[in-house]
């Protein structure tokens, strides 16, 4: 791994202040997005200094401008890592993949929102947290499920859990776009939305 993967492989979502003015969607040098799910977004001023040091392109600007003593830019709004950077192909086991994998919905009865998650087979029956035992559930059902097994609950999965390759969790993310959209970021980004006929 280069140098450049390393420090391009940080947090492609950096604190949500930094984000909130003038983001820049940052593209792999195959034109892709690094992650839909988070979007790989940096602050303008990490895709300012990254063009200055000449590690990126920038192919898309926003009308406002930055100024030193010396220069005037346009921030940018869409910039391509002049290195590729290999997509991980390990998936972290964290709440968020969880979730994601299993798209924001419970595993039980296919409700979304106020999402706990629930071990298939219960930890006190010997069950272990991991991809093919933990799936995203309501807090209803995972009350109603407690410490039983699914056959003593009366419950049903809706499908069986499984450990999600990255590409498998890339995909999902699509699904879910965020709420704001840059217009000059649309031609770089594709979602899973029925196209209009």
């Amino acid at each position: 791994m280069t140098m450049a993967q390393t420090e391009f492989r940080t947090d492609f979502v950096r604190s949500s202040g930094a984000l909130k003015h003038f983001p820049a969607l940052v593209l792999n040098a195959d034109y892709r997005p690094l992650s839909y799910y988070p979007l790989s977004l940096w602050p303008w001023q990490e895709a300012v200094k990254a063009a200055w040091l000449d590690r990126v392109v920038i192919v898309s600007e926003y009308a406002e401008t930055v100024r030193s003593p010396s220069t005037e830019i346009r921030i940018p709004s869409v910039v391509v890592l002049k290195e590729y950077v290999t997509p991980q192909r390990q998936v972290a086991f964290t709440r968020f993949n969880l979730f994601l994998r299993d798209e924001f919905c419970c595993q039980y009865c296919g409700a979304k929102g106020d999402l706990t998650f629930d071990h298939v087979v219960p930890r006190a029956a010997g069950g272990v947290t991991s991809w093919e035992n933990v799936v995203a559930a309501c807090s209803g059902c995972n009350l109603r499920k407690g410490s039983k097994s699914l056959r003593q609950s009366g419950m049903s999965l809706r499908k069986p859990p499984r450990r999600p390759a990255a590409s498998q969790l890339h995909n999902v993310g699509r699904k879910f776009p965020p709420n704001h959209l840059h217009h000059s970021w649309l031609d770089y980004l594709y979602w899973d939305a029925e196209l209009d006929a």
